[in-house]
Order: structure tokens, then C-alpha cells, then sequence
């Protein structure tokens, strides 16, 4: 038995529907129920909280695989994860870190998942490590500025990347979730095509049909406002900026084959992922 936690999220629900494709036993762990409507019937449903240790003994009873997807900068949630998992003597967890993880020195950005990487390595539990780098579906963070606007605010400039479909991580999750032969492994995901901000933008315009001005960032405050418009802890805030003069000077763009090892094909491209998701990218803008 599986056990996932993040369902309801971007990289979960993909999850689940190719844990379903593979007829793989598996169970979600949700706070509210409703969110978890669209999932497959396959996935059994128990209500937990992985800030709430207490709740958690339901959903890791009989289990002997996780997969364990914990969101922002604590490491609370991983932890009592870790711990109700040592408990039920699970045999192999699946932790989703990030690709900054792997500088050196570890940025800000990468701090909170190397903490959590040590956390699953001091327990003792078999695991592979996925370090994806930046997903596609952030582009979606564009729509309201788009609309709003009329234009993508660009913090990086020159800096390129190779942005991953949520569907290539969760299809590389699925594989070693249910496969043999990963323990111990660490695999950095990214997508093979190394974009600017300007040319991803380009993209989603061809995609849509409109114009879409690139505007370059004025301030730090305004490229913390482009991802958290109400404002972010400053130890995130601090990280954003950290993480955006890294990219603006990465003019190359970090990008693995890890994706075509594993799967046996090339990962979906950006292009790829504009157009399953054109009718996101239109919705708030007509």
C-alpha cells in the first residue's frame, strides 16, 4: 500500500492518475475530503494532517510506501511524516526536494528541502530523493499580471532554465514508487529545453493568442509582489531574491537526462504544456 501525501495538489493529482494507470493500491491523505472530488475512485481517502501528529496514525496503518510531498520553508511536517512511517515500518519513501538542493553552497531556496533530505536520511528508511527543478504550471503565476496588466514581470533576464511538467515528475515518482532498484538514489528532474523568461512568455502568447509584454523587474519588492502579491516572511522573501540573481546569472540553463533514463522518452516540453493547458492560461484573461 501506498500512501500519498499532497494529493491534492499539482504534482499529487498527476500522481495519482498514473498510480491508478499502473492498478497500483494506494490511499491519499487529505484534510478536506472535497478537495480530493476529482482523484480517482481507486485512492482510498483518510483524513489527516501532517501538522497534527495525532491525526496521522489512520493513514500510515499498513502501509509500506510513501510518498512524501510537504509544502514550504518548516520541516515540522516532515518530520512527523518520518516519524509515523518509522512506526509502521515503511520500506521505501519517495521525498519530493528541489533541484537547489544541489548548489554549492545550498541557497536559501534549498535550505528547508536539505533539512528535510537530512531528516529522511538520519531515520534509517530506503528512499529515493527527486530534486525537480522549476515546474512548467508556474506559468500560471503569470495570468493575473497578464490580465491585470497586460505583461509578465521578468527577474531573471538573460538566466535561463528547463522548466519540468508536473506530469514528468509524477510519472518519474510513480516508477519508483512501484519499481525496484531505487533505494538510495538521488535523480535532479528537469525539462531538456533551456528558456528565458521572455521565450517561455513567447510561447504562451503563440499559445493563447495575444500579445504579451515582457517587462523587466524595477525593484526587489516587486519581484517578491510578482510571486507573493500580499507579501512573503522575509526568510522566503530573502530566498526569492537569492534565488533570482542565480538564475539571471545562469545564462545555460541546469538540464539533466534523468527524465529519458528512467521513463524512456524525452520529457514534455513547454510548448507541450501550454497547449493541455491553453484553456487555464485563456480562462482569467477573456
Amino acid at each position: 500500500m501506498i500512501l500519498v501525501t499532497g494529493a491534492t495538489g499539482r504534482i499529487g493529482r498527476e500522481l495519482t492518475s498514473e498510480l491508478d494507470a499502473r492498478n497500483a493500491t494506494f490511499r491519499i491523505l487529505v484534510r478536506d475530503p472535497a478537495r480530493a472530488a476529482g482523484l480517482p475512485a481507486s485512492a482510498e481517502r483518510v483524513v489527516g494532517d501532517l501538522d497534527d501528529p495525532a491525526t496521522l496514525a489512520p493513514a500510515f496503518d499498513g502501509i509500506d510506501r510513501l510518498f512524501l510531498l510537504t509544502p514550504g520553508i518548516g520541516t515540522d511536517q516532515a518530520g512527523n511524516a518520518i516519524t509515523a512511517a518509522r512506526a509502521v515500518r515503511v520500506r521505501r519513501i519517495v521525498l519530493l526536494s528541489s533541484i537547489w538542493v544541489s548548489g554549492d553552497p545550498v541557497p536559501a531556496m534549498g535550505r528547508w528541502h536539505h533539512q528535510r533530505e537530512h531528516l529522511l536520511r538520519m531515520s534509517g528508511i530506503p528512499a529515493t530523493i527527486l530534486r525537480p527543478g522549476g515546474f512548467t504550471t508556474n506559468a500560471l503565476e503569470w495570468v493575473p499580471s497578464i490580465k491585470n496588466e497586460g505583461f509578465v514581470l521578468d527577474a531573471t533576464g538573460p538566466g535561463r532554465s528547463a522548466p519540468i511538467d508536473p506530469a514528468d515528475i509524477a510519472a518519474v515518482a510513480g516508477l519508483v514508487l512501484t519499481q525496484d532498484g531505487h533505494d538510495g538514489q538521488t535523480y535532479t528532474l528537469t525539462g531538456d529545453e533551456a528558456l528565458t523568461i521572455a521565450e517561455q512568455v513567447a510561447i504562451i502568447a503563440d499559445t493563447i493568442g495575444r500579445d504579451i509584454e515582457v517587462r523587466a523587474a524595477a525593484s526587489p519588492e516587486e519581484i517578491v509582489r510578482s510571486r507573493y502579491p500580499n507579501g512573503a516572511p522575509k526568510p522566503l522573501a530573502d530566498a526569492i531574491l537569492e534565488a533570482a540573481a542565480i538564475m539571471r546569472a545562469d545564462t545555460t540553463g541546469v538540464r539533466t537526462d534523468t527524465v529519458q533514463r528512467l521513463l524512456g522518452r524525452r520529457p514534455r516540453t513547454f510548448a507541450d504544456w501550454c497547449t493541455r493547458n491553453a484553456d487555464a492560461l485563456r480562462l482569467e484573461l477573456e
